[in-house]
């Protein structure tokens, strides 16, 4: 069931979006497993149509928050307000009580606003005035920041980055696709015109499967191998933590499942790592001027992993 609804969402969006299906692939796997999108690009390279396209394609709720540095945590989470006609205060809930979050611009925020989010992307509830109120099932942050812009920014504490499960970027289309781009844009936007392919009752029960997909002992001894590794390598100062393992396990049956799998190849393992490991390792300064970066030495690393084999 996986594939054929990975399919159906893979065409609609890409009525809007041109190519790009390897990072459609890979937003589909963080749905699958309820984890959080990181997606870093420079401007107008289509991160906010892709969320907004999955959004429409879930037919889910949706929430953008545009962060900036005199947003408030309450602006966020919501707030509790006294009704004088009733005598009584009401919770008036805030964007992030939506299924599809798209935080735009997540680095111009002070750090206080930022940690709004943690209790939300990792227990998928806020807390407010003492009282827990959970948030709608299925739960997906997509946060976008500028690589290069750094003016006027706040760099993400590392807390935040491993509740992060892949991070992404979309990079410039080919020659090929920005003429079709320039034809499909042409008369008007496409995107309004976005009907839903699936729905969240249907998606839910995606998620359910995605986790029965088989991983074999080996498969799974090699996962925790790989991230062990992370954290002996003299070039890492900090290696992979446990939300990190854990997150590759699951995105290693996504992969799977999306290709019409009931197991999980060691293929797979290989292809989430840099996506789920690169962002959240932090290199030491000698490895630094020596021009090492997170994607050599998760590629160095993998290769290093004896990869299991069938007897």
């Amino acid at each position: 069931m996986i594939a054929s609804v990975a399919t159906r969402l893979i065409n609609n969006i890409q009525t809007v979006i041109v190519g790009k299906e390897d990072t459609l692939k890979l937003l589909l796997v963080a749905v699958l497993c309820e984890g959080h999108v990181l997606l870093e690009d420079v401007p107008g390279t289509g991160k906010t149509t892709i969320a907004r396209a999955l959004a429409a394609s879930l037919d889910a709720s949706f929430g953008r928050i545009q962060f900036t540095p005199d947003l408030l945590p309450s602006d966020i989470t919501g707030l509790s307000w006294f009704n004088q006609k009733k005598q009584e205060f009401e919770f008036r809930p805030g964007p992030i009580m939506s299924n599809i979050i798209l935080a735009d611009e997540i680095n111009r925020a002070t750090p206080r606003t930022q940690s709004a989010l943690l209790e939300a992307m990792q227990e998928r509830q806020v807390t407010i005035d003492g009282t827990a109120r959970p948030i709608p099932r299925p739960f997906l942050v997509i946060a976008t920041q500028n690589p290069i812009e750094l003016e006027g920014t706040f760099p993400l504490p590392e807390a935040q980055i491993d509740r992060f499960m892949i991070r992404l970027s979309i990079g410039y289309p080919t020659q090929t696709e920005e003429n079709l781009i320039l034809d499909r844009f042409r008369a008007q936007d496409p995107l309004p015109l976005l009907t839903p392919v699936t729905n969240v009752a249907e998606i839910l029960n995606c998620q359910k499967e995605r986790a029965n997909i088989t991983v074999a002992d080996s498969i799974r001894d090699y996962i925790v191998r790989i991230s062990e590794a992370t954290r002996n390598n003299q070039d890492i100062q900090l290696g992979a933590s446990p939300r990190a393992t854990l997150s590759l396990y699951a995105g290693a049956q996504a992969w799977a499942a999306l290709h019409d799998r009931i197991y999980v190849l060691p293929d797979d393992v290989k292809k989430m790592a840099p996506h789920i490991l690169g962002h959240r390792l932090m290199i030491s300064p000698q490895a630094q001027l020596r021009g090492r970066n997170p994607s050599q030495l998760i590629e160095d690393i993998v290769s290093s992993v004896p990869v299991p084999v069938e007897d």
